[in-house]
């Protein structure tokens, strides 16, 4: 049972198949199988104008113009003896340079992380001034800061020790013994 209406025959000489899903050559126009239908497997002559493909250097990454006729290899072995671009010291830069400035840590990371109150770099970790002993301004801690300091002297003082925090925002350390 053949259905004439639909699908289309390979235009392949040797091939000939009903296809019923063609696929049109953007290049000759022509309707090819699934077998057929690469530039290559049907010895296409329109192929030139659409199997553009351009070199690209391998050492500066850059894509290499290669005229009609000439042999992609010649023309990118010219390109890398007169204008390459390539330089050797650029690969090898380092990602990772922004060392923390809190002593003992040896972490670098890929941006500056700088604090607000004493302009030193640090890493992640010892970003927040109470992480890297900061001895920068003397500016009185945020209202969110103060109210967790607070509530972190009343757990304290529960225990053996005790942080007391006055309004300046500045640290004191006072043991309580308890006998």
């Amino acid at each position: 049972m053949e259905f004439p209406g639909l699908g289309e025959h390979c235009s392949e000489r040797t091939c000939k198949q009903l296809d019923f899903l063609p696929l049109k050559c953007d290049a000759c126009g022509e309707v090819f199988c699934k077998d057929h239908i690469r530039y290559d497997d049907h010895k296409c002559s329109s192929a030139y104008k659409k199997n553009v493909q351009v070199p690209v250097c391998p050492l500066c990454n850059a894509p290499i113009p290669v005229q009609k006729g000439e042999i992609p290899d010649i023309v990118v072995g010219a390109h890398m003896d007169k204008d390459c671009k390539y330089n050797p010291a650029q690969q090898k830069q380092k990602i990772f340079t922004n060392k923390c400035l809190k002593p003992g840590c040896k972490r670098k990371e890929m941006m500056k992380v700088v604090c607000e109150q004493c302009g030193g770099n640090f890493c992640i970790k010892h970003r927040h001034p109470l992480d890297h002993d900061c001895k920068g301004s003397s500016h009185p801690i945020s209202k969110a800061g103060y109210a967790a300091l607070m509530r972190a002297s009343q757990a304290a003082f529960k225990s053996i020790g005790a942080i007391g925090v006055p309004s300046d925002g500045s640290l004191q350390h006072n043991r309580i013994v308890v006998v």
